[in-house]
């Protein structure tokens, strides 16, 4: 449908959008609302700081598993009737994590949860990219990137609310009027996409890449907490992943009819794609990981307040984007991209300016400067990676692309928060190195024997937030470096045609 289509095709083709991205904000939201909800589900439920994490493992094990799976679902029985079973079952598993009554409940329930909700990202996606002519693609990823980005932002905001006024149970209740709405809407407007019905399952290429998923993110998920290759837990994941993926490879590259089509990966665009996908989801799930505990742990910030300081990074995003979908078509997408990751990387190199008398405003005018660069690559890198896609791949494009969006946040996190720990304890040595009575920087009296308990105690503790501080700001560095870094790739890219908007 062209830009001359009738005002009622408009409507609902708008309606069609608002739908299927309020089921991408569901499962954005769902992946870190509950996080800070664990404390009062550890008291609730009596269990332990380890055993309370498999609340958030087990949604993005069955979550990141499912997705691939969820690519061939829509293809074999459609859109239409893949998502809406997706939305009916995530609505309904998530009141029942609301209702669980032991911690065994809640990580069966949540495994559920994140297995449904695995194919709303990719499915609303292709859904979008199905309804919209190309020279309105790139308006529509940028309507439909907002949910994508803002979910994993207000989600810990939300979530320490909902704890707060009400209880643990209402983060996962809150669901519930947004997936009817959203259940409704979809099989009232969406059309059904005709189904192959032919095509086979391959149940063994699904089995390997499920355990290569599963085990690695698992691995990802749980290094932190077991010290990494210390564990022979960690070690047996990694090798399982491996040989996993690897036999995964080999069937993939032999067998007649393989899980994941071959001609997927003979798409440039897409291939290179997929890595400036899982870079985006590291930066933008990794800030917006990282920042709470550093406004809340190192700067003294109650819950309500950093949700106030880091909204405005939400706000940066839906005006980048609002520019974007008037400008993608016109211009180079490479170019908006490049544009968008530099201003990301000016972001984060302000950050690495921080310290323990960096203003509200700063941190403001920060966060909008980073929601705007990020807003920059979304849209168009969306574009750019399903250009030259044909029509036939381009459903379980979408899956590939939202499973390495995921697995770059993963391994982002599992990464700088593991840097950040042992960057932490080397910057916290050399610190306790330098505090000695024959330091020029010494805060207390010469006299030793004259040092109360109380004294020392408190420069312990700014020890500590000092090393800590450091911590933070060599993974903004990272993260500064990694984005600039992969600017010139962006042109191995294939540019579509230019389309002149009137």
């Amino acid at each position: 449908m062209s830009l001359a289509a009738e005002p009622a095709a408009l409507r609902r083709r708008r309606l069609i959008t608002l739908v299927v991205m309020a089921a991408t904000v569901m499962h954005a939201l769902d992946g870190t609302i509950a996080n800070v909800a664990l404390p009062s589900i550890q008291g609730s439920l009596s269990a332990t700081q380890e055993q309370v994490s498999w609340v958030v493992t087990s949604y993005i094990v069955t979550s990141a598993i499912m997705t691939p799976f969820a690519g061939f679902c829509a293809v074999r029985f459609g859109l239409r009737r893949t998502l809406s079973i997706s939305v009916v079952g995530f609505t309904i598993v998530s009141m029942l994590c609301g209702a669980a009554q032991s911690l065994d409940q809640l990580v069966m329930f949540r495994a559920l949860q994140g297995g449904f909700g695995a194919a709303l990202v990719p499915v609303s996606q292709a859904i979008l990219m199905d309804i919209y002519p190309r020279e309105e693609q790139g308006k529509a990823m940028a309507m439909w990137g907002v949910g994508v980005m803002l979910g994993p932002i207000i989600g810990p905001s939300l979530g320490g609310w909902l704890t707060d006024e009400f209880s643990w149970r209402w983060v996962f209740y809150v669901n519930l009027p947004v997936g009817i709405l959203c259940a409704f809407g979809i099989l009232v407007l969406v059309r059904e996409t005709p189904p192959d019905r032919a095509r086979p399952f391959d149940l063994l290429g699904f089995t390997f890449l499920a355990i290569a998923i599963g085990t690695f993110q698992l691995m990802l998920d749980r290094g932190h907490q077991l010290d990494w290759f210390d564990s022979v837990e960690i070690i047996g994941e990694t090798l399982v992943a491996g040989v996993a993926f690897a036999m995964f490879l080999i069937h993939m590259l032999t067998a007649r009819h393989p899980f994941l089509s071959r001609d997927l990966f003979r798409d440039r665009n897409l291939s290179v794609g997929l890595v400036f996908t899982a870079l985006a989801g590291l930066v933008l799930i990794v800030t917006a990981t990282l920042m709470p505990p550093f406004l809340q742990q190192l700067m003294g910030y109650p819950v309500f307040t950093t949700g106030l300081v880091l909204a405005p990074r939400g706000a940066g995003m839906m005006v980048s984007m609002m520019l974007v979908s008037r400008l993608i078509g016109r211009f180079d997408a490479r170019v908006m991209i490049a544009i968008g990751f530099g201003l990301t990387a000016l972001s984060l190199w302000d950050m690495t300016t921080f310290d323990f008398n960096v203003s509200e405003s700063q941190l403001i005018w920060n966060g909008v400067l980073l929601g705007f660069g990020l807003g920059l690559v979304f849209p168009p890198l969306t574009v750019l990676t399903f250009a030259t896609l044909p029509l036939r791949l381009r459903t379980e494009g979408a899956a590939i692309n939202a499973l390495l969006r995921n697995l770059g946040a993963s391994i982002g996190l599992a990464v700088l928060v593991s840097l950040l720990a042992r960057s932490t304890q080397e910057n916290r040595a050399e610190l306790v190195e330098q505090f000695t009575p024959f330091h020029l920087g010494w805060p207390l009296d010469r006299d030793l024997p004259g040092i109360d308990a109380a004294a020392l105690s408190y420069w312990n503790l700014e020890i500590n937030r000092q090393a800590a501080m450091i911590g933070y700001l060599n993974d903004f560095r990272v993260m500064m470096i990694c984005s600039l870094a992969l600017i010139p790739f962006l042109f191995f890219m294939r540019r579509p045609p230019l389309i002149m908007v009137r």
